[in-house]
Parts: structure tokens; sequence; C-alpha cells
């Protein structure tokens, strides 16, 4: 299949420049490493989440929505989302002039309903995840609108592809890069550029327990759906894999791991407590696995992590912090 080249992740980045940030990379403190990972190691994180609308996710909505023709932007996007990529739709759609409205399931966090609707975007919320690629379905049909979709497609591939571009030129250079994995948009670029600018970093992509399906994809060859989604990483809870972005993670990512939530609470209390920062559940996801299934497997190396979102509400933030704490114990 072809894939997303360096020049074309290039010329994507120079398209985003003047409407995206460049995310900062840190470090986890050098005292706390072995402790915490098992290993010496020198621990790199990108912190997307500090990225507009509190995730990556902008990065290839905006790709997509400034692909439009005049005549679709003048009937407006929709999207499907538990939040951050109905945000990041929201945000693409008045960047390139249109309106957004956007299907969420019900269960989805009343933080992120609020900021898609402080964005301009219309809400419809229905009952599952299942039911709303049908709504979305519904809108193109009835309305018109165009399908901004959460982790398919080049253009997705291309913005995910900038974001594993500028953490490399940021990192100065990787042997080890861990990524969060949903329906898989996130890590099949990351891992295109990454594996284009240094074939011997190992790419990793983790996925909840309770969300398995490019696991499940990875093992049959092909595309695969689950029933039902059980995990508090509702980020990373795809109910399906698509073509696109499984060939090319099955072409560029070397390895996934899975990790419970309780691991990834345990993250979220760490990141909250060494670094600061207050993550959403899918954001610990690779610091969760490093500390996690491969624990103590990379000493010596350089290891980057993404943070890959921060959108969560006090209440259940402060939640999760209690289950991270129960899981040290």
């Amino acid at each position: 299949m072809d894939y997303p080249n360096l020049s074309d992740i290039g010329s994507a980045a120079s398209r985003l420049a003047a409407h995206i940030l460049e995310t900062p990379v840190v470090r986890w403190p050098q005292r706390l490493v072995e402790q915490r990972f098992g290993a010496d190691m020198a621990v790199l994180m990108k912190l997307e989440l500090l990225q507009h609308t509190g995730s990556f996710k902008p990065r290839g909505a905006l790709l997509n929505a400034m692909a439009l023709p005049a005549d679709a932007l003048d009937r407006g996007v929709t999207a499907v989302s538990a939040g951050n990529h109905a945000a990041a739709t929201a945000f693409a759609a008045r960047r390139a002039g249109t309106d957004a409205k956007v299907v969420m399931p019900q269960s989805a966090n009343p933080f992120r309903v609020a900021l898609c609707r402080e964005l301009g975007a219309e809400i419809c919320l229905v009952e599952d995840v299942h039911q709303a690629f049908a709504e979305a379905r519904r809108l193109q049909q009835e309305e018109g609108r165009s399908l901004i979709h959460p982790f398919e497609g080049p253009n997705v591939a291309l913005g995910t592809g900038t974001l594993g571009a500028e953490f490399y030129r940021q990192a100065g250079t990787l042997d080890v890069a861990v990524v969060p994995v949903g329906g898989g948009g996130l890590i099949s670029g990351m891992a295109c550029a990454i594996k284009q600018l240094n074939p011997r970093c190992t790419v990793i992509g983790v996925e909840p327990e309770g969300a398995d399906t490019m696991h499940r994809s990875f093992a049959s060859g092909k595309t695969e759906t689950l029933d039902c989604v059980r995990t508090i990483a509702d980020s990373l809870g795809a109910p399906h894999t698509a073509e696109y972005s499984l060939a090319l993670s099955r072409r560029f990512v070397d390895e996934l791991v899975m990790v419970s939530d309780d691991e990834l609470c345990r993250a979220m209390l760490w990141i909250f407590n060494e670094l600061k920062l207050a993550v959403e559940p899918a954001g610990a996801a690779a610091t969760a696995a490093l500390a996690g299934p491969l624990r103590g497997r990379f000493g010596g190396r350089r290891v980057g992590l993404i943070v890959c979102g921060a959108n969560i509400d006090s209440q259940s933030f402060a939640e999760y912090l209690g289950r991270g704490r129960s899981a040290c114990a």
C-alpha cells in the first residue's frame, strides 16, 4: 500500500503550522525512573495534551477540513467521538469556516460535551458508540455533511505523522516509542513517521484491556469489531478498526501490549504527583505500559511516551487518582 513519506509529512506540517502548537517534550525525573519503570533509562514525554482542545486530534481533523471543497464546507461537517475528536472537529470547522454537528454517546464525559459546545459544535447525544456511527451516516446522507473520521484515512495519518516527526526531532533520537492505541489513527501515523526517520526505533502500541480491537485485528489480519467497550479510557474505546490505519499499523508497529484500568489510574497518579500534569486515562496509557507489561525491558535506552490528552472533569480525575492510590498499596 502507499503510505505517507517524510516529504508528505513535512508538507502537512507546513499546512498545519499556523493552526496548531508545537507541544513540548519533558523528561521524567531521573531519580524516579528506575523505581517507576524497573531500569535506568531516559524517559521523554511528548506533552500533546497541551495541544489546542486538549489532545492530538486537531492535527488530523484540520487536514481533513482544509481538504474539503467550498461546496462541502457550505454543508458542514460531522464527527463521531466520545469527546476529544468531537472537540477537534469543532475547532477545525471553525478554522475552516464551516459548522460542525458532532455525535457523541450519552456516556461521554460532561466536561467534553461542554467543551464541544464552547467550540461552537451542535451536539447529538445517542445511546452508544455504535449508534453514533449510524447517526453520523444519517447526517451525511440527509444533510450532506462531510464526515471527519476519528482515526481513518490518509489525512489522519499525515496529521499524526507530523506529531511523530515533531517528537523525534525534539527528542534528538529515540530507541523506543510507546503510543496509545484506540482506532489506530494516532499510532499508524506516528509509527509511519518514526520508522522512516529511524528504522531501528521500536514502536509499541498500548491498548486498554477492555478495548483490544487492534490486538484482535493483528491476530486475525483483518478489521475487527467489539460488541462492547469496557474501559475508563473512553478516548481509546474505538468499537472497530479500519482498513487504512490497520494496514499502516501492521506495517510499522513492532508490538502491542495491554494495560488494565488500575494500571491507568496508577500512571495518572504518578504523572500528577511527579510531573504536575492532570491527564485523562488515555493520556496515561504509555506510562502505564512502561511501568507494567514493558517494565525493566529498556535499560540504557531513550524511550518516548506520548501523553495524548487531558480532557477530564475534576470529579472523575479525583476518583481515578484514588483508585490509583489503591493500586499502589
